[in-house]
Formats: C-alpha cells, structure tokens, sequence
C-alpha cells in the first residue's frame, strides 16, 4: 500500500515537472518571436528614417508616438500592468527612433544624479549621456551644438522653481523640445550603512532643503554640505567614511555604497519636473505646452494687460515666475507655461498680441506635456 501511495506522489512529481518544462518551452518559443519581431521592428525604423531624411523630415514625431501609446493601452484592455506596458514600449520605441540618430545628452553629473535618471525616462537607455559640473554647462553645450539635447531640473513640488534653469534661459538660446516628471526619493546613504560613522551630510541644496526636517530631527548636530549634485555627493560619501550623502537609488549602485536609511524626505508625492532642451522644438501631439519669457512695459497694469490676452483668447496658463534681470535693479522677466501648441490658432494669436504688449518677448518652444505619475 505504502509503495504504490510513493509511486502515485513519484507520478505526480514527473507529471508537473513537465509541464513546468512545457510551458518554459513555451515561453522560450515566446521570447524568440519577441525577439524576431524586434529585430524587424528595428529594421523599418531604420527604413523610416532614410524616408524622412530623402524627405528632409524630423526623425521625432511625438504625435505618431502617442498614437501608439494610446492603441497599446487601448487594445491592452488592463490585462498587462499599464505602467509596465507602457516602460517597456517607451524604450521600445525610443531604441527604434534613436537608431536613425544617436542622441547625445548632457546632463548635470556626474551619473547617477536625478537629471541623470530623468534622462533615462525620458530617452531610455539607447541615448549616449554626457554629465556637466553645472547646469550652466549643460545649456552651454547644447547651445554650441555639441550635444543634441540637455535636460535640466525646472521645479520641484516642494521647494518650487530651479532658479539657476530659470536664469540660464535669460542667458542662452536654446529651446525646450520635451519634459519629464521624476517621482524623487531620497536616501542617506555612506560607506559602512553606520549612521553613527556620519559627520557630514552631503548633497545638492534642494535635496536638503526637501529632507530638512528629517535631518534636523535625526541628525541635529551634524552639519550640512551643499554641493553641485547628488551624484557629487555620492561621489564623496563612497571616499570618505565619515561622509553621508542624500542621494538617488541609482547611486547606491553606481558608487557601491550602504543606505543608511532609505526615504527620508519630508513629504512624500515630491516629484521634480525636468526640461528637454534642444535647437528645434518637435511638431504638436495634441497633449502639449508653450513656454514663453517675456519682459513688461514700464507702466500701470502692464502684468494685467498680459492676463486679459491670455484670458479673452482662452488659453490656459500654468504657470508663471519672475527673476530678477542680471545688472538691472528691480527689472525682471516673466516665465509663462501656457497649455497647448505653437501651431494652435489661439495659442499662436496670443502670442502675436502678446509680443506687441512686452518689451521683451521670447518663445522658448512648445513640447509634449509628461505624464504624471497617476497617469500611468
């Protein structure tokens, strides 16, 4: 009795290992049409972009790539999970785009900075990256030709406006070709994972400014350093041991350091918004945003006569900052971000009555609007 139960649970066994080699066979089978179906992929990109070059067309239609984000979602009908679907076609499509022209990014470094993974999400990681000492470099470099594109940190949900992007606009042409919304965790990180071994915490000031809280209530004695980037820190922390940085997951990795404690930031939802910039902006999408920098005329309600044009001509306007105009007292220029294209009837005829209202008008590109996190 007892050997035919064993022969039985032995029968058994065979029978699911099996079907376990079964079906592995099966997702082997799989894999290889994937992999055939990339290759051809890859081969008509390839085709597109010599079809575009004879015709003198830009290799990026950002509303072509829409489209088929929103079939994919569509005909997906949330079987496969949607962020995942849509993570693993973005570097699909951005591999296939890149193969008609290889995309030179510059970035404020070194790696594994947050501009560096923005850079990432944004172009995948087909494109080659560049890291700078400073956002002023980067701009500089793309303004030069050297790079195709930089990208840049603009805002952030708690600490509000990069002021050193904000200026570098008032001092260099380029144009904003795209943007890209990078949920931010911070992570104390050093080289023993030891918090007591921490006699300095280092990083850029708006990662310490967005965990001040946290340090001040953990680490009330331990002074801090603001430095070009997080990946400066990281940098810092992996060659000296009493240093402690404040920086991404991907410099964990990058520097072969320890986390301390991971997530210390003082509120959570905190996502920095990052610019695309280039020396053409891309056709419209249908989902996109107008950038301006405009100066006001020395007179009473100049900033109201603004607002009634963009009013009357119901355009939605996003957002708006002043900075002071470098060796000019109590002069400034306005940042707008107004929803919608260049190209659009009224957003084009705002800006023609706009630039008749300013002393100063300047478009610095309109771009397709980046997916919030609960977009995805």
């Amino acid at each position: 009795m007892v050997y035919s139960v064993n022969r039985l649970k032995d029968r058994m066994k065979t029978e699911r290992k099996n079907e376990i080699t079964s079906t592995r066979d099966q997702i082997d089978a799989i894999d290889d049409q994937i992999l055939s179906l990339l290759k051809n992929r890859l081969s008509c990109a390839k085709e597109i972009g010599k079809l575009k070059d004879a015709g003198n067309r830009a290799k990026w239609d950002p509303l072509r790539e829409r489209q088929i984000y929103d079939r994919l979602l569509l005909n997906n009908e949330d079987y496969f999970p949607k962020r995942a679907l849509k993570s693993i076609f973005h570097e699909i499509i951005t591999t296939c785009r890149l193969s008609q022209k290889k995309a030179v990014v510059a970035f404020l470094g070194p790696e594994a900075t947050f501009s560096h993974l923005a850079g990432v999400k944004y172009f995948g990681h087909s494109a080659e990256y560049k890291p700078l000492e400073s956002i002023d470099d980067v701009f500089a470099e793309v303004e030069k030709g050297r790079t195709q594109y930089g990208i840049v940190p603009v805002e952030n949900s708690i600490e509000g406006a990069v002021f050193s992007t904000l200026d570098c606009f008032m001092k260099y042409k380029v144009q904003i070709c795209g943007e890209v919304r990078l949920e931010i965790s911070h992570n104390l990180v050093c080289r023993s994972g030891n918090m007591k071994d921490i006699q300095t915490v280092a990083s850029h000031s708006q990662p310490l400014a967005q965990c001040r809280q946290w340090l001040r209530r953990h680490l009330p004695s331990v002074p801090t350093l603001p430095v070009f980037s997080t990946g400066v820190a990281a940098q810092m922390a992996a060659n000296n041991p009493n240093i402690g940085a404040v920086a991404s997951s991907l410099a964990i990795k990058t520097y072969d350091l320890q986390v301390v404690v991971k997530g210390i930031e003082d509120y959570r939802g905190n996502t920095t918004r990052f610019l695309v910039i280039g020396k053409s902006a891309p056709s419209a999408c249908g989902r996109d945003r107008t950038s301006l920098l405009i100066g006001l005329m020395d007179r009473p309600g100049a900033l109201n006569e603004i607002l009634t044009v963009l009013s009357e001509e119901e355009i939605n306007l996003a957002k708006i900052e002043s900075r002071p105009i470098k060796g000019k007292q109590w002069k400034y220029l306005f940042f707008l971000d107004m929803m919608g294209h260049i190209s659009e009837e009224k957003i084009h005829r705002g800006c023609e009555r706009l630039s008749t209202l300013c002393s100063y008008f300047e478009w610095l590109g309109s771009y397709p609007q980046s997916d919030s996190p609960t977009d995805l």
